[in-house]
Parts: C-alpha cells; sequence; structure tokens
C-alpha cells in the first residue's frame, strides 16, 4: 500500500507507472496557461483537478485520524477553479504537496491497519489520485496535441 502511494505521487518503483509520470512529475511539467485548458465544454481544467485532489487529501486525512467525515460540498471546487495564473497554479501545486505530506504522516502514525479508516482511508487516497492522474494525464495529452478548449469565464 504505501509503495503504491509513494509511486503514485512521487516516485516510480516499477509497481504500475511508468517513468516520468506520477502525481508530482506530471503536473510539474504542466504550465499555468494549460491548467486553465480544458478538453470539453463539460470537463474540469486540470488546475480544478489538482485542487480537487488537494481537497480530498485533506477531507480523508480527517477521516483516518478524527473517525468523523464532516458535510463536504464535492461540487465547489469543480464549480470555482477554472482558468488560473501562474501564482495561483504554483500555490495550488504547493497546497497538494502540502496535503499529501500530512496525509502520508497520518498514514505512517498508524501503528495497526485493522480498521476501516486505515485501511479503507488508504485505499481510497490511492484509488481516487489514481483516477485523476489518469484524467490529468489524458487531458494534457489532448491540450498538448492542440485540441483543447480554452476554459471561458
Amino acid at each position: 500500500m504505501l509503495a503504491c502511494l509513494d509511486e503514485t505521487f512521487t516516485k516510480v518503483h516499477g509497481i504500475y507507472l511508468d517513468k516520468g509520470t506520477t502525481l508530482f512529475d506530471t503536473i510539474d511539467s504542466i504550465t499555468a496557461e494549460e491548467a486553465s485548458q480544458t478538453i470539453s465544454s463539460n470537463s474540469a481544467t486540470i488546475a480544478a483537478q489538482v485542487e480537487h485532489l488537494r481537497f480530498y487529501l485533506d477531507v480523508l486525512n480527517t477521516y483516518v485520524t478524527k473517525k468523523e467525515l464532516p458535510k463536504i460540498n464535492w461540487r465547489e471546487i469543480w464549480e470555482t477553479v477554472g482558468k488560473v495564473t501562474p501564482e495561483e497554479w504554483e500555490n495550488i501545486k504547493s497546497r497538494l504537496r502540502k496535503s499529501h505530506s500530512e496525509v502520508l504522516a497520518s498514514i505512517n502514525s498508524f501503528e495497526d491497519w485493522d480498521g476501516e479508516y486505515e485501511i479503507g482511508g488508504a485505499l481510497s487516497i490511492l484509488t481516487h489520485t489514481a483516477y485523476h492522474l489518469g484524467g490529468i494525464r489524458q487531458a494534457l495529452g489532448a491540450i498538448r496535441a492542440g485540441t483543447p478548449m480554452l476554459y471561458d469565464d
């Protein structure tokens, strides 16, 4: 589990990703202009996907550490994050890294992995992040191929 989480976010170990395709490798290669584009009229920007991942990590960290899930507005980020400036894009990436560090600290503090919160939370983080990593990489491929739509307020 820990190796898969590490591979998803930071370092390929040959479990399921190709070299250079971790989440952090991927977003570090994306410009603010690319992060501000969509590939269809009903898709989110890459910036929104990354901010959603950060938000999800924060929510799941609360879930696994406090054993509670507060009422959440899951739509807010999709409805509010679109076009970003270079500074905003750097801030989004920095906040994701901070949330990732906090989640890792929580996961590494587990003495036992026998409860639904520990295993369920870690699996949720892994699968949800992998899902969005795939979406981000697909969108980036389309954007770089010249088929994006610019985000239109």
